[in-house]
């Protein structure tokens, strides 16, 4: 028997359609061809799906892989350059295709760009499966559904299971090759859109959904398996928000039941999953009277893992007006770190500080400084099973660094946003978390495996920023109506 040719293309973008500006091909990590054997065996969802295939014996056919740290509406000429990538290294004959994806992504033309890749690529190949593994984030559509075989979705938020939820997928696709049996997918969008601060999986509703998508895999045999797709509420699209897919092999009667099952719990879960963050003044008061140990203040309006710029000033200027002290902060701003790079240590300077690349932030925060050491900002993550893994693999490049202080807070600035999702990022800078008796995270859940062990108390708060959880201060225009919770009445 020749061993099964399959090609692999990965496209990961998260498309925070808020956002001012656009993402170009330069904002990308790009591998084409054998360069993406590279990743094999390494963090990344795809080192974990080549790794499966040279162990199930598949001949390789690496196309093209594009990923890049969720931002702005995507410009279509990245679109194209990966189509036309991705075609120049198809073959005649191909036996499967395995997919990395997101699911969120959009560009200027296409609001479901999975769903564009998936009808060009059906044309090009033809009716060979089409397997794949995607983020539980994603805006999934009825095209992507119609359109693959069996993508399989990560299942824990914060997304820890990246990696395994693509060799679940090769597992998939093996046994299709195996058995010449070829799923079909269902899906279902009930109407529901939840912050990202409603769907970590320790917590409901999205725990209770994921225990019974695994029960309803356990009891029916067809089931090859279910997705509980949490959404990414900051892409206004038509499908925006919560869904559902089985993919199956099976008869569509149970499927749909087994659909609705999903929707009801959704729904009757739907106000635990809508989560609204308190005012910063309230956090802070109690800073106050809290016991001694670290203190993570969490920042969802300005999540860098949602595509937010990361430079919000929100909660540094609130830290300095209280006084706090023993306490840090990253904010991303490359200008500063460039206005730093040859200036000598400790010499004052008032930089401006933040607050370039939302509308939403107050601005640019004055600050005097006193420079305390530069970096390249490369690190290795200290957690290969981490969201940030499942993003870019074992290794993280923040760009030039600079760590300053302000009174007693230290400031870490970047010249690349950094998802707070490794302690990595602050250790390989010299700075020990753990000693802080404040920090503050940029992110809604995903940073909670990283901190959750040092941390003797975990307070979100409201900043202005565009990944705030109060959905009915966005503008949307293409979301399907009505839908909770930005109408009273769904």
């Amino acid at each position: 028997m020749n061993r099964p040719r399959v090609l692999f293309a990965g496209l990961f973008h998260e498309t925070h359609t808020f956002l001012e500006g656009t993402t170009a091909l330069h904002d990308f990590q790009v591998f084409r061809g054998a360069d993406l054997l590279r990743c094999t065996g390494d963090s990344s969802p795809l080192g974990g799906a080549l790794e499966s295939a040279k162990a199930f014996g598949w001949e390789v056919v690496p196309t093209v892989d594009f990923r890049a740290s969720p931002s702005a509406i995507v410009e279509d000429t990245v679109i194209e350059d990966f189509w036309r990538d991705l075609t120049a290294r198809i073959p005649p004959q191909i036996d499967a295709v395995y997919l990395v994806l997101h699911g969120a992504m959009v560009s200027q033309s296409f609001p479901d760009v999975e769903g564009e890749i998936l009808a060009r690529l059906r044309q090009r190949v033809g009716e060979v499966p089409i397997f794949g593994v995607f983020d539980l984030h994603a805006n999934f559509t009825q095209r992507m559904a119609e359109l693959s075989s069996c993508l399989v979705a990560y299942r824990q938020n914060p997304h820890t299971d990246g990696r395994a939820a693509a060799k679940i997928a090769a597992d998939l696709l093996q046994r299709s090759l195996k058995t010449q049996q070829f799923p079909r997918t269902y899906w279902q969008h009930p109407p529901l859109v939840w912050p990202p601060t409603g769907t970590g999986t320790a917590d409901e509703p999205m725990r209770a959904l994921e225990a019974v998508a695994r029960q309803l895999e356990s009891q029916n045999a067809d089931f090859w398996t279910v997705n509980v797709i949490a959404g990414f509420a900051f892409a206004d699209t038509p499908d925006t928000g919560v869904s559902f897919t089985v993919c199956t092999t099976g008869p569509e009667t149970p499927v749909r039941a087994a659909l609705q099952e999903l929707c009801d719990l959704a729904a009757k879960l739907k106000d635990r999953g809508n989560v609204v963050d308190p005012p910063i003044e309230d956090a802070l008061a109690t800073l106050k009277t809290q016991p001694d140990g670290l203190t993570v203040l969490v920042e969802p309006s300005d999540n860098i893992g949602g595509g937010a710029p990361g430079d919000g000033t929100g909660l540094l200027r609130a830290l300095i007006d209280h006084g706090v002290s023993n306490a840090a902060i990253a904010i991303n701003d490359p200008d500063a770190v460039r206005q730093l790079t040859k200036r000598p240590v400790h010499k004052p300077i008032t930089l401006d500080i933040g607050g370039k690349g939302s509308r939403l932030d107050a601005g640019p925060l004055p600050l005097e400084i006193g420079l305390l050491w530069t970096s390249d900002g490369k690190f290795e993550l200290e957690d290969k099973q981490s969201h940030l893994a499942s993003m870019a693999g074992d290794r993280f490049d923040m760009g030039p660094c600079a760590v300053v202080r302000h009174r007693d807070i230290t400031i870490l600035l970047t010249s690349r946003k950094t998802p707070p999702f490794d302690l990595g990022q602050w250790r390989s800078q010299g700075i020990d978390p753990a000693k802080l008796s404040v920090i503050v995270v940029k992110a809604a859940v995903a940073h909670r495996r990283a901190y959750d062990p040092i941390a003797a108390r975990m307070i979100w708060v409201d900043t202005p920023g565009p990944c705030t959880s109060n959905l009915r201060s966005l503008p949307y225009r293409n979301i399907h109506r009505p839908i909770f919770p930005l109408d009273s009445h769904s």
